[in-house]
């Protein structure tokens, strides 16, 4: 089993909206998305999409995209990001989902030997400090996280591969102490995996987290190609 990673999909099939009104890196999608998906992902593979999948509004608009994602090769494994409105709760989205899809929501999952967990994050202090609000919902997503992490553990189990999502990234330069950086350091996942920044390239941003390894996986970042996060060479995916 292979698990990949793409976020940032701004999926818009029934109210269309052109996401190259927002730069000339995302001409040709979400087409790219398609072409480059099927030329990399086989049927028993993992795809984690942490965020931003859909702008629609309400969750039967949402399910017209996801419904595209089906028609592609892999197991998907969903995480909010901040346009996701019409994200709704965890049992009705679950409900809803199609078979391929699975839904991280203060929780976690294992697929073969890979254990899955994550949350949304929010915006975190960098040059400017935050103001109370931010602050708030920082300290929110930090206490989800840690539900999602108190989750993993229990599915852990010794040589399981541990990937952390999160729709934001986990600091913000020049990277000073936050709320979600001290879950992270304690969870030591293999690996952290976050979109939502675009028009940047993975280069310019934080490779690591105390030491874990850090990636960005934007889709304008990724160039619409599913990253390849990990090959566990067990061709299990269930």
């Amino acid at each position: 089993m292979r698990v990949f990673a793409i976020a940032d999909l701004h999926l818009s099939t029934v109210t269309p909206k052109p996401m190259t009104i927002f730069g000339p890196q995302w001409a040709g999608h979400p087409q790219a998305i398609w072409d480059e998906w099927r030329r990399t992902v086989r049927e028993d593979d993992v795809v984690l999409l942490p965020g931003d999948l859909s702008w629609a509004m309400r969750l039967p608009d949402a399910l017209v995209d996801l419904s595209l994602l089906s028609a592609l090769p892999g197991k998907k494994v969903l995480l909010r990001g901040n346009h996701d409105y019409w994200w709704p709760t965890a049992a009705k989205l679950r409900a809803a989902l199609p078979a391929d899809q699975h839904a991280i929501v203060n929780d976690a999952m294992r697929l073969g030997n890979v254990v899955i967990a994550g949350s949304r994050g929010w915006v975190t202090p960098g040059h400017d400090p935050l103001n109370a609000e931010d602050d708030r919902l920082l300290a929110r997503e930090a206490e989800r996280l840690k539900l999602s992490l108190q989750a993993a553990r229990q599915l852990r189990q010794p040589g399981d591969h541990f990937i952390l999502m999160l729709h934001y990234p986990p600091a913000t330069p020049p990277y000073p102490a936050n709320p979600l950086l001290s879950v992270i350091a304690d969870a030591r996942p293999d690996m952290v995996i976050f979109g939502h920044l675009h028009g940047v390239s993975p280069e310019r941003v934080m490779t690591h987290v105390n030491g874990i390894p850090a990636h960005l996986v934007a889709a304008d970042a990724l160039r619409f190609k599913p990253k390849l996060l990990l090959d566990t060479g067990d061709g299990a995916a269930s």
